[in-house]
């Protein structure tokens, strides 16, 4: 049986205390992990927890099951896969914070494993698949890092909701259904969705800003019927260094539904200027972006309103 263990660290300029804090938090792993697309938590009890992971390897969506126990003395994350997908047969590993002065840390990333029927294609495929993914998330990660423990300007979230005489299934489906978009959103022009596998999309398409501009984007998105759709953005606009969100469709007490629209955004001051001109500094990003994205989620909203509404 071959189990290869391997290592990967970087230096981060945040306090030990704040690094281990926004690691142990798994809400902020799709913030601070380039693959990381979801993460909820399954069980929690004391300084142990069951977590269900969603990111990208190699260009194809996965979902695996963890195991974690922390320490927040010891500044340490060991973790186990519980639910490999192929071909992991068996993944562990650890984080492992070091302070190297009050605003200087390393971060060490320890990953142990083996391949399904120690094929050799396989350890192959996840070698590449570990290196590329920690080479890219330990920069993504500590430039989340000295971000969130440095400034919150950069950084938005915000949502848009409506209430709808309809059913939680039909305003789902309308969304869920993102291949019939340019038939059913004026704003689409262009779509594409794979789901190799069933509740894991890839979506990409051209949408129209309500100033005429076109951008083209790409997402993962985690579906749970007839519940919620989450979603990372891989393709990004030149403004965004980061875009997460979620649909969320909630029946309420009287029957109606309401239908939620949510986004988590973090700028990119290097191109503010580049996009809105060289008088826009962050106040005018944070209002493009909001009112960009929400002008789109609202438009949404409305025509899957529309849709359940008139299927009632």
């Amino acid at each position: 049986m071959t189990v290869r263990q391997v290592e990967h660290a970087i230096t981060v300029q945040a306090p030990a205390t704040e690094v281990y804090r926004l690691l142990a938090e798994v809400e902020n792993w799709p913030r601070l992990f380039p693959p990381s697309v979801y993460v909820e938590y399954l069980e929690r009890e004391g300084h142990q927890e069951r977590i269900r992971i969603w990111a990208t390897a190699n260009g194809e969506a996965k979902s695996w099951t963890s195991r974690r126990d922390l320490d927040p003395e010891a500044l340490r994350i060991t973790f186990h896969q519980e639910v490999s997908a192929p071909p992991v047969a068996e993944m562990s590993g650890t984080w492992i914070v070091e302070a190297l002065g009050e605003q200087e840390t390393r971060l060490r990333l320890l990953h142990s494993y083996r391949a399904v029927d120690d094929d050799p294609e396989g350890l192959k495929w996840i070698d590449e698949a570990v290196d590329r993914n920690s080479s890219e998330e330990l920069p993504g990660v500590k430039a989340g890092l000295e971000e969130a423990t440095r400034t919150a300007e950069l950084t938005l979230s915000f949502e848009d909701s409506v209430r709808v005489e309809g059913s939680a299934k039909d305003l789902y489906d309308f969304v869920n259904e993102a291949d019939r978009w340019t038939e059913r959103l004026p704003h689409v022009s262009t779509v594409t969705l794979t789901e190799d596998t069933p509740g894991l999309q890839v979506l990409r398409m051209d949408t129209r800003a309500v100033d005429g501009s076109t951008h083209t984007t790409e997402s993962v998105r985690v579906c749970f019927p007839h519940q919620r759709i989450a979603y990372k953005q891989t393709t990004l606009p030149a403004l965004m260094t980061l875009h997460t969100g979620h649909w969320t469709f909630r029946t309420d007490e009287d029957g109606t539904v309401t239908a939620t629209s949510q986004h988590t955004v973090v700028l990119n001051p290097d191109n503010i200027t580049r996009v809105l001109g060289a008088d826009a500094a962050v106040p005018e990003a944070r209002k493009f972006v909001r009112d960009a994205l929400g002008a789109n989620s609202r438009a949404t909203l409305e025509h899957a309103k529309r849709y359940a509404e008139d299927r009632r």
